[in-house]
């Protein structure tokens, strides 16, 4: 029967999952697959783990066990429950292949088709968890999970019907998927958060710098504000004069850098009788509210540094004032 695979791994894992501690912020959790099928008889399957924006496990077509990405990976599972989890894991991947292989045979599918699929929960306070299952088909969206039952997509093809209706048959399952969504993946989260925490919480301070990039047109600079190094990834970039946000400001997209840090790029187009007095102003969570301020034509500063700074040349000055009267005194 259709779906097999998928019933034999979410009537198991219940069984094996352990519990743990109430969670305190919000996370996202997700299982992300892809499954290529070449034709008929040869097909590969990669997938992933992602916890907010750290990969915690991989798991590549010619490996049976999944890897660890991060030593804590395993969170709160004893070594027997993750093989156990690992055997389950197995017996999906070659059932919901030869699934598929019978979904494309009866429903005249053609090759090469590639599957994509992205599941999990976001988990808040008190374990009250949004979970989502989606599946798509050659990169477009078609179906999902959604409260008891599997729905089409918007714009899904008129035969991915037939494959809600062979799908929403299985009574049990779709009460295991909701078990599954609802209640497990957020335990496991939670386990997650409690063997990573010192890694999840860790703070990495960005560095900046600025350069100019290719002229936009005659009479025209493009100024360009670096931004390095910086853990976790939200982070706000903005070129500014005084304190007006420039809103042709252009953030590029973030890419991550080898230490598992984030680097991205903000961009502005002026006249270039226009440039001074601009600045770049980055706010992140490992500043402490102490935004970092760089001058174009200038140097790299920190606003909580002058502040600093001027505290320090009026205790200078107070220092020398009661020297200055304290000399005078004693003449």
């Amino acid at each position: 029967r259709m779906g097999c695979g998928w019933l034999l791994l979410l009537w198991v894992l219940p069984q094996v999952w352990g519990s743990s501690e109430v969670l305190q912020r919000s996370v996202l959790f997700r299982y992300l697959q892809i499954s290529s099928f070449t034709n008929s008889s040869w097909m590969r399957t990669d997938a992933l783990i992602l916890l907010g924006e750290l990969q915690t496990h991989s798991w590549s077509n010619a490996s049976d066990t999944i890897s660890f990405v991060k030593p804590w990976a395993q969170g709160t599972f004893s070594s027997q429950q993750w093989v156990h989890l690992q055997n389950i894991f197995r017996v999906f991947r070659s059932s919901f292949t030869r699934d598929i292989q019978e979904f494309a045979k009866m429903l005249s599918l053609e090759y090469p088709m590639e599957l994509q699929l992205s599941g999990g929960c976001e988990v808040h306070p008190g374990n009250v968890s949004e979970h989502f299952l989606h599946v798509a088909y050659q990169g477009e969206y078609i179906l999902s999970f959604q409260g008891t039952a599997w729905e089409p997509a918007p714009q899904a093809p008129q035969w991915v019907d037939l494959v809600i209706k062979v799908l929403n048959q299985d009574d049990g399952t779709k009460e295991t998927v909701q078990w599954l969504l609802n209640d497990i993946f957020s335990q496991f989260v939670n386990g997650l958060l409690e063997t990573g925490k010192s890694e999840l919480e860790k703070q990495v301070k960005p560095e900046a710098w600025l350069s100019s990039g290719p002229s936009p047109g005659p009479g025209h600079l493009l100024l360009v504000c670096h931004v390095s190094g910086f853990y976790p990834k939200p982070v706000w970039v903005m070129w500014m004069r005084g304190e007006q946000e420039q809103q042709g400001t252009q953030r590029g997209d973030f890419l991550p850098n080898g230490d598992e840090t984030w680097y991205l790029r903000a961009t502005l187009d002026v006249a270039a009788g226009e440039a001074a007095g601009l600045a770049c102003r980055v706010k992140h969570s490992s500043l402490g509210g102490q935004d970092l301020v760089l001058y174009w034509g200038g140097s790299h500063i920190s606003v909580g540094l002058v502040i600093l700074v001027v505290l320090a040349c009026l205790v200078l000055l107070f220092v020398l004032i009661l020297g200055f009267y304290w000399i005078r005194r004693h003449r």
